[in-house]
């Protein structure tokens, strides 16, 4: 039960480079599609959630859907399973860093990477904003949103509350019509 549940955040974590955005593609095909642990609805709510809590992205979402699964044990076993594939590699870079860090093929394979790691983070982005199911009357949120933390330096903080109180409002209107 557990163990299912470590091996599958510790391969999510173990290949995903890029942080947590980049994780959301291999997350929905292993919780979604292979295990079925959530609905694609259901990750796309965790994916809102987890980017309003404080912490890392992947660990938020390990935790949500381990705490679904099997509670406090399934949390924890998700978060680790999810974040040891990191504290080791890290440990293991810590380790050997003075060996490679002027060699100039890991630099090269460096660079490489960085193009790659903004296609894994936008390809989620944009299977996010279809699945949120945006229209001509809602494109403007993410679009305003994105441009005052962008041009203006809005603090994502800000835009989250204003989302969520917009979003109170807009829910309080509509039941009362």
């Amino acid at each position: 039960m557990n163990y299912e549940l470590i091996k599958t955040f510790f391969k999510i974590g173990l290949f995903t480079l890029g942080g947590g955005y980049a994780m959301i593609p291999l997350i929905e095909e292993e919780v979604v599609n292979r295990h079925r642990w959530v609905s694609k609805d259901e990750l796309l709510d965790l994916i809102a959630i987890a980017q309003s809590c404080p912490g890392v992205f992947a660990i938020n979402i390990a935790i949500f859907i381990g705490y679904k699964l099997y509670k406090v044990r399934g949390a924890i076993a998700a978060a680790t399973g999810t974040a040891l594939p990191s504290f080791l590699i890290i440990l293991a870079i810590a380790v050997f860093f003075h060996q490679f860090k002027e060699n100039r093929v890991v630099a090269a394979l460096f660079r490489g990477l960085r193009p790659a790691v903004v296609a894994l983070i936008a390809v989620p982005t944009f299977n996010m904003a279809q699945q949120a199911k945006l229209n001509k009357f809602t494109i403007w949120i993410p679009v305003v949103s994105a441009l005052l933390i962008w041009l203006l330096g809005v603090s994502p903080i800000w835009i989250i509350i204003a989302a969520g109180i917009g979003g109170f409002v807009y829910g309080k209107m509509r039941n009362e019509k």
